[in-house]
């Protein structure tokens, strides 16, 4: 995990020593299109300062990441002709993140599409799902 921004390539992004293809920057938050997309459109959105998960960012900067989600998504939705999008976060390395600074993805989705990013599960009875809920609960810090 880098803690070293010199390091972070998002970071180096942001400081415009890396190339990107900008999309959206204001004071807080940075924008730009992944160059491995789900589909075209695809989209990144970055907090400036840095944190390696969603679980380290600053909750009062948690305003910017909405205000610009709201701005950039109906922009793709627009660009990509998308009936829809995801918004989706990856934190650790089991869960798929491969850059450790936090970021979002914005990726465009139409009903005609074929992307598939998870297959659904279920609870083999309302018991187990029950138990889990309640040991959720428990590990929550209050």
């Amino acid at each position: 995990m880098t803690t070293n921004t010199d390091d972070c390539l998002f970071c180096r992004i942001v400081k415009g020593e890396i190339p990107c293809a900008k999309v959206y920057e204001d004071e807080y938050v940075f924008a730009f299109l992944d160059i491995a997309p789900f589909k075209e459109g695809h989209t990144l959105l970055i907090l400036k300062e840095h944190s390696n998960t969603v679980l380290d960012v600053n909750p009062n900067h948690m305003q910017y990441v909405l205000k610009a989600i709201q701005k950039i998504a109906p922009a793709v939705m627009e660009a990509t002709h998308a009936q829809g999008f995801h918004v989706l976060q990856n934190n650790f390395a089991a869960a798929g993140q491969t850059v450790f600074h936090t970021h979002w993805h914005i990726i465009p989705r139409s009903e005609d599409d074929t992307l598939s990013l998870w297959a659904q599960g279920a609870y083999t009875d309302n018991g187990t799902m029950g138990a889990m809920a309640r040991v959720i609960s428990q590990n929550i810090i209050q």
